[in-house]
């Protein structure tokens, strides 16, 4: 059974200011996740900029980035709903009706660096209840404890399908540290038949992505998570930190998932 290895290009926060290889316009994030499929990347962690390279929902730039994705290869797609501290919940929820074939499912509200990011628990619950009536699958985000018992209660409530699939988010303040005891203990409460990935942010990428494939999870890669290749060394563009999760995930005689066998590790619905 193959690791699946998930592609997160761009994120919410950084610019090419902090480091220049960061696409933002939708032709840049294409050519970037063709580029991390062409290095083992079966899944596409999505969000969007505007032209002042602002987090944005607008589902044109979010179209027009499938779209070009698409014509490039394969990956299997996943939008964030999450989007960006300054983007209404209400804006962000309708990126759905693209029907991805994932999209990313963030439980609860909390303060996010200097921020907040809110998801409110009733809009929250109709966000998966209509993923759930679009067969579209959920990334559950978990950055603290008591996030996971609020995705727990949405799967008692039927608004989620098995198997559920988790990133266990480590190194936003305002949410869990990224050390390796937190690491443990939330992966010790995750049910038994979860998908998981680790996504450690910053200089905490490394070990901890390494420790995630140790522990049986999947891995993420990507400028999202950290603009480093090294300790201050800024990396060349996707590619590199990809290629580098791929090396992690083979030296402990790990295969890599492809595109067929991801659909298949994840439970995803046909289309």
């Amino acid at each position: 059974m193959g690791v699946v290895i998930t592609v997160a290009p761009t994120g919410p926060i950084a610019t090419t200011a902090d480091n220049p290889h960061l696409p933002t316009a939708p032709e840049e994030i294409a050519a970037a996740v063709a580029d991390a499929y062409d290095a083992g990347a079966s899944v596409a962690h999505l969000h969007l900029r505007d032209e002042n390279q602002r987090p944005t929902a607008d589902p044109g730039t979010a179209r027009r980035t499938m779209e070009l994705i698409a014509e490039r290869c394969p990956v299997l797609i996943q939008l964030s709903t999450g989007v960006g501290l300054s983007v209404p919940f209400e804006e962000r929820e309708r990126l759905v009706e693209l029907r991805p074939r994932m999209a990313t499912l963030n439980p609860c509200s909390m303060s996010f660096g200097d921020g907040e990011f809110r998801n409110p628990p009733g809009k929250v619950r109709r966000l998966a209840a209509r993923m759930r009536e679009l067969d579209i699958k959920p990334e559950l985000e978990i950055y603290d404890t008591g996030h996971l018992e609020a995705c727990l209660r949405l799967w008692e409530e039927g608004l989620l399908a098995e198997p559920l699939q988790f990133s266990v988010v480590l190194g936003v303040r305002g949410g869990m540290a990224a050390t390796a005891d937190n690491l443990l203990a939330m992966v010790r409460r995750l049910p038994p038949d979860a998908v998981w990935q680790v996504v450690a942010i910053g200089r905490h990428n490394l070990p901890l992505t390494a420790m995630g494939l140790a522990l049986g999870g999947n891995a993420r890669a990507g400028l999202e998570d950290t603009l480093h290749l090294r300790k201050g060394e800024l990396a060349p563009g996707n590619r590199p930190l990809v290629e580098r999760a791929v090396a992690l995930a083979r030296d402990l005689d790990l295969a890599v998932a492809g595109v067929a066998e991801t659909e298949r590790l994840l439970g995803l619905p046909g289309r």
